[in-house]
């Protein structure tokens, strides 16, 4: 089982990416171009007392110190603060340019319309740090822009559209942005980096909590982005695949911006298509009769799934409980960048839900011909070692510093004991949080 704190970084998370996400409009999920789904949490009783019984006394303003420092080598960089205000019923929010004053949108006639303030904040020169505060937000995010200003939407509900990756008329296809994702509410802060869309901007993060404590997610450094660039034009070469197409570049043909598989796969449905064929087919065949071990960390804890004679479809047992047993048949390439389709479409049954982050994980990983249990079967080590893995994820580690961030949405399945590798900070006591963009002062 998974230990007390692990169980705690796992509510988090699960919370952070799925419940509060999920309270997101409809219209926010189809200009995001994607539709997140995350494994429900699994509260163990220890969790539910510490949640009780937290101070929660450092939480009572409702506000948020957040400190945005300019880190490029440019004085024309803006920050932006995004997400849905809790104690406003899930209000769409935007921070106004003093980094002070909330900006509450209402609902227009019409799609596409303009926002009424300015929402744009100037970070100065580089090296400066502009103070914000904000009130609790789920389902939030922290932008930045270089060069030139983001353009936010807002459609009828209101719902914000946010800049896309995925639609090339977009206003803000041609600028680089980047963005670290964060809830903060009544019972504690969780931010992190993420490279599930793309690679940008480098960011990193350092949350200080009311006794002088110091998390810190390092990022990349300026030079980061290129390094991932030339990584993946390494790997084309070796092996010939779509690699280097994940590269995009701007009007002047520099490096605007680096695509994960699963936003290159939803641009061109056809990359990708059997680069995973093989890799499955001996996965499934291998357990056939022995079975695979899941440690699903939570209420069913281990459970074995075999594929049987056909070899066409997981089946794993329910370890005494009464949901039905989860079945899952092969995935595509698809399915396994996106961690959401398919077999790892989640859907009612509980026990499912939990074991498709460690199951998908692992594909993505690479270790399910390595060990026969997963995850705790292997360890950061052994990730991304065979031929066919998820290359774009084992480059963009190893361009960050500490080697942390989301890469693909399960990132953040753990082993028991084990070193997370989702790029994550987290407080019941937060005291200020400090995002920096451009890498020039990157240091673990």
């Amino acid at each position: 089982m998974a230990s007390f704190w692990d169980s705690i970084k796992s509510l988090f998370k699960r919370r952070a990416n799925k419940s509060e996400l999920s309270a997101q409009t409809a219209g926010q999920q189809e200009a995001n171009g994607q539709k997140s789904q995350k494994a429900p949490a699994t509260r163990s009783e220890a969790v539910q007392e510490s949640l009780q019984t937290q101070d929660r006394a450092t939480m009572a303003s409702g506000t948020l110190t957040i400190q945005l420092q300019n880190q490029t080598n440019s004085s024309t960089v803006y920050g932006y603060i995004t997400g849905l205000a809790l104690d406003r019923n899930n209000a769409v929010f935007l921070l106004q340019a003093d980094g002070k004053t909330a900006y509450y949108p209402s609902s227009p006639s019409s799609t596409g319309a303009k926002t009424e303030q300015n929402v744009s904040i100037p970070l100065g020169a580089p090296g400066n740090t502009v103070n914000c505060t904000i009130p609790r937000l789920a389902g939030a995010r922290i932008w930045f822009s270089v060069g030139a200003p983001l353009t936010f939407l807002i459609n009828p509900g209101p719902a914000l559209v946010e800049p896309s990756i995925f639609n090339p008329s977009d206003p803000n296809h041609f600028t680089s942005f980047a963005f670290a994702e964060f809830t903060y509410n009544a019972a504690q802060v969780f931010a992190n980096i993420s490279y599930v869309d793309f690679v940008g901007i480098p960011i990193s993060l350092e949350l200080t909590d009311t006794s002088n404590n110091v998390q810190r997610v390092a990022g990349m450094t300026n030079y980061g982005p290129q390094v991932v660039a030339n990584g993946l034009i390494a790997q084309t070469r070796k092996d010939g695949r779509r690699w280097s197409s994940l590269i995009v570049n701007d009007r002047s043909n520099n490096l605007l911006r680096i695509l994960s598989p699963n936003s290159a796969i939803t641009l061109n449905p056809d990359w990708f298509q059997t680069y995973w064929t093989d890799y499955v087919n001996q996965v499934y065949t291998r357990y056939a009769s022995t079975p695979l071990t899941v440690n699903t960390q939570a209420a069913w804890q281990d459970v074995l799934g075999t594929t049987g004679s056909n070899t066409n479809r997981f089946t794993f047992g329910t370890h005494g409980l009464s949901n039905p047993q989860p079945t899952f048949p092969k995935p595509s390439a698809k399915d396994i960048f996106s961690c959401n389709s398919g077999p790892f479409a989640t859907g009612a049954n509980p026990e499912t839900n939990v074991i498709i982050p460690r199951l998908s994980a692992a594909f993505n990983r690479s270790t399910l011909l390595l060990s026969s249990t997963t995850p705790n079967g292997t360890n950061a080590t052994q990730y991304y070692q065979t031929s066919t893995t998820n290359h774009y994820a084992r480059i963009v580690h190893a361009a960050n510093l500490d080697g942390k961030g989301y890469t693909f949405p399960y990132d953040d399945v753990t082993p028991d004991g084990g070193v997370g590798q989702e790029g994550a900070v987290f407080s019941f006591a937060p005291k200020r949080l400090l995002v920096a963009v451009g890498g020039n002062g990157a240091h673990v």
